[in-house]
């Protein structure tokens, strides 16, 4: 099986077809990540096996974007153009469900708004990444958040995200797929740090993201909260992007696509935006 072509930004799904909006959520420990591989193994790859047996042809699933193997999706957004078939638009959840692996599931499946894409429709996304810091990790954790052991201090955590918030040239925080990024200056409208026990969560809301974005950055800053960067290094990565690149990337385990943002764009925030850092009690379930 061949990787797919990107998508093309087609604005309806042609003659006597249903285009369907699906959520998607999925384990990504258990997939090569999103897009359709040669292996197979894929959430892409599963999705379109199951609209293949059910309809009887391959159709081709378009997500919101792509996501590495191992992250996680609560929130993945896809459409698909389906032929006429006997399953009315409502019933698509179960039956695609029924043929999927467990780790993948559709939270929804309902008929696109007119125009609808999941990808070019798209004006955000929320990423969470957890860390687990604490001395040993729990086993139920497992695959779900990157462990730390040694001490991080949420202050500078706090002061980390003050820096990165905003739009600047990401260019220092981007890994490279084989073809640079014309552009790299992206918005972060904010980074939202909680702590919950033992677990720590860095929330990122922002107009797009580069590629292995979010976990250089958390990889960056969780280095500077543990006292051994300075706040001036991680600031440098931001005001010489040309001259400067991180090598801090945060595991794929711990990051998970929370949400896909549709709708009217926000606007462009300060340098310094409005950031949630609080401390809540241990939890005890």
């Amino acid at each position: 099986m061949k990787p797919h072509p990107p998508a093309c930004p087609t604005s309806s799904p042609g003659p006597n077809r249903l285009r369907l909006r699906l959520l998607v959520a999925y384990d990504g420990g258990a997939f090569d990540g999103w897009q359709s591989q040669a292996s197979g193994n894929t959430v892409q790859d599963a999705l379109e096996r199951a609209f293949t047996f059910l309809v009887g042809e391959r159709c081709p699933v378009h997500g919101s974007g792509r996501t590495d193997a191992g992250v996680h999706a609560l929130g993945q957004v896809a459409h698909v153009d389906i032929p006429p078939c006997r399953i009315p638009p409502d019933a698509w959840e179960g039956a695609l469900n029924g043929h999927l692996p467990r780790a993948v599931r559709i939270l929804s499946a309902k008929k696109a708004a007119p125009g609808f894409h999941a990808r070019f429709s798209a004006t955000g996304k929320i990423y969470t990444y957890r860390v687990c810091n604490a001395r040993c990790l729990h086993p139920l954790e497992i695959g779900r958040v990157w462990h730390v052991p040694s001490p991080i201090d949420l202050g500078a955590l706090q002061q980390a995200a003050e820096i990165l918030s905003g739009s600047h040239d990401f260019a220092a925080f981007a890994a490279n797929r084989g073809k640079p990024d014309e552009n790299t200056v992206r918005t972060i409208h904010q980074i939202a740090v909680k702590r919950a026990g033992q677990i720590l969560s860095l929330r990122f809301e922002g107009d797009g993201f580069l590629y292995r974005m979010v976990r250089l950055l958390t990889g960056s800053m969780v280095r500077m909260a543990q006292g051994k960067e300075t706040l001036d290094w991680l600031r440098a990565f931001i005001d010489s992007p040309e001259t400067r690149k991180t090598s801090y990337c945060a595991p794929a385990q711990g990051l998970c696509l929370t949400r896909v943002v549709y709708g009217q764009k926000r606007g462009t925030p300060k340098t310094k935006s409005a950031l949630a850092a609080t401390t809540t009690p241990e939890a005890t379930s």
